[in-house]
């Protein structure tokens, strides 16, 4: 039996343990092909968006639980978000806890809401309204008040059977907890309350 000098076999074990160390250690993780580029959000860079924004655009997937905020058609960030107590489906009348979807605005901006920050989107839409004199949940003259506030770009009546007060609001995204609203994290809702203006489109999907 051939014994090894003291100083080979230490020598060994520091080689041994630093290549243990190195298999131990974070790697960086390369893009994989076909992954397409990668967005600020992706990426988790908090990074300010460049203000102003341009031509900005919310869309909201509620499949997704996701808010995507778009400038000049590009995507700058993704937010997580939570929805109505009752989320599948479009909103029909007051108290139904859904999210609606469809095509709306942001009609205000409260720096003094309940919810930390909140902007307000333009529901009932037009076709909600249409519904809703169809249905018999409105009158004409509920109707009549709800399209001329949407043509003036402005919060159309949100006290009638069709519910309103659909607003996008802080106070955490881990759940669906809201009446209807979309609900982010407060750091999220605040960068995107200094992101907007008032009339800003806001897209709502299932």
């Amino acid at each position: 039996m051939v014994t090894q000098p003291k100083a080979i076999l230490a020598g060994a074990g520091l080689l041994f343990l630093l290549a243990c160390q190195a298999s131990l250690s974070p790697q960086p993780v390369s893009a994989q092909p076909g992954s397409g580029p990668s967005t600020a959000a992706e990426t988790g860079d908090r990074s300010p968006p460049k203000f102003p924004l341009i031509r900005p655009k919310i869309v909201v997937k509620k499949g997704r639980r996701q808010l995507l905020l778009f400038s000049e058609d590009k995507l700058v960030r993704t937010y997580p978000i939570g929805l109505g107590l009752n989320p599948l489906g479009d909103k029909v009348r007051q108290g139904d806890r859904r999210t609606p979807e469809g095509n709306f605005y942001i009609f205000t901006k409260n720096d003094k809401s309940a919810f930390y920050l909140s902007l307000g989107t333009s529901y009932p839409n037009a076709s909600a309204a249409e519904r809703g004199l169809r249905d018999h949940l409105i009158n004409k003259t509920q109707y009549d008040a709800i399209m001329h506030a949407l043509r003036a770009q402005k919060g159309p009546p949100q006290n009638t059977l069709l519910g309103g007060d659909i607003y996008i609001h802080g106070n955490g995204a881990g759940s669906d907890w809201t009446w209807g609203c979309v609900a982010l994290e407060n750091e999220d809702v605040r960068e995107l309350f200094n992101a907007v203006t008032v009339g800003t489109p806001v897209t709502i999907e299932p």
